[in-house]
């Protein structure tokens, strides 16, 4: 079975069908022939025409074909090649009023030329270039879809100076609510040691280290989810579940830190101190990042 494709484009693409159908009654084709025209009008009762094809008919029927003839379109011509299909291709003109410009003659003179399809120049010669088809072996397409994005990434990385900002944009916008959180747990233990200035009214400080403690672990839950990780999960109640699960594991991590440092080993508490700090916000981060806004 021959299928031939003229795409979707609203010019009209009679040259091609008329070539097809000369070949016909020549006895050059004794197949069946099957059109997608699209937007062209013909008729004929030597080939099964078709305006449009529904997506699943149409691969059904690429599948079938052995050979395909199809305008310079690059998508039917890649799927055709992907599959690896012997395509014979011509491309719609502008001096015939069939595109607006010629850029299917580059399209198809690029595939052509990498062997991948044949190239119908002269319309008159579409006998001999179906015979030719018969012993054509055209080459296994290969996609070269990773190499373009690696490509296209590091261009615009070259080029765009605020390319380093996105690439560390989680840890810069980690660190900067991490800040923040710990600016207002230390405010808002502060105003609880000295409630209005007045120690009458001074919170216990148990209990204004709890009550710290939890206002920055609700404002770290909810800045890391709009503005760290950008978190889509709709499961939000379980996701803040895992977020506090996560900092009250780490905060018992420093807590263990502090007590081997400090009171079994001696060492500096300030030195502890630092160094449990960077370990506990390093562990936020991962867990975070990992177990709780997880991609």
């Amino acid at each position: 079975m021959i299928l031939v494709v003229l795409g979707t484009q609203d010019k009209q693409f009679t040259r091609l069908l008329d070539a097809v159908e000369k070949e016909i009654k020549k006895g050059t084709i004794k197949d069946r022939v099957v059109v997608q025209t699209g937007q062209t009008k013909y008729e004929s009762d030597k080939m099964e025409i078709f305006d449009l094809v529904p997506s699943p008919e149409f691969d059904k029927l690429m599948d079938e074909a052995d050979l395909i003839i199809t305008h310079g379109g690059a998508g039917t011509i890649l799927t055709a090649i992907k599959k690896g299909k012997k395509v014979i291709a011509a491309a719609r003109l502008e001096k015939y009023k069939e595109h607006h410009n010629d850029h299917q003659k580059q399209i198809i003179g690029e595939f052509a030329s990498r062997g991948y399809i044949l190239e119908l120049k002269d319309f008159n010669k579409l006998g001999t270039m179906i015979q030719k088809a018969k012993s054509f072996k055209p080459k296994k397409f290969e996609s070269n879809t990773k190499n373009m994005i690696h490509r296209i990434e590091k261009y615009i990385e070259d080029t765009d100076h605020t390319a380093w900002y996105h690439k560390y944009k989680e840890v810069l916008m980690y660190l900067l609510f991490g800040g923040l959180t710990t600016v207002l747990s230390v405010t808002v233990r502060i105003i609880l040691f000295h409630t209005l200035c007045n120690p009458d009214k001074a919170f216990d400080v148990q209990a204004a280290t709890i009550i710290s403690n939890a206002v920055g672990i609700a404002f770290a839950y909810f800045t890391n989810r709009a503005y760290v990780f950008e978190s889509k999960n709709t499961h939000r109640l379980k996701e803040a579940g895992s977020f506090v699960l996560g900092r009250l594991s780490t905060l018992f991590m420093d807590m263990v830190i502090m007590y081997v440092g400090v009171t079994v080993l001696g060492r500096n508490e300030s030195i502890i101190t630092i160094v449990s700090q960077v370990l506990v916000i390093v562990s936020n981060y991962l867990i975070s990042k990992l177990f709780v806004f997880k991609k």
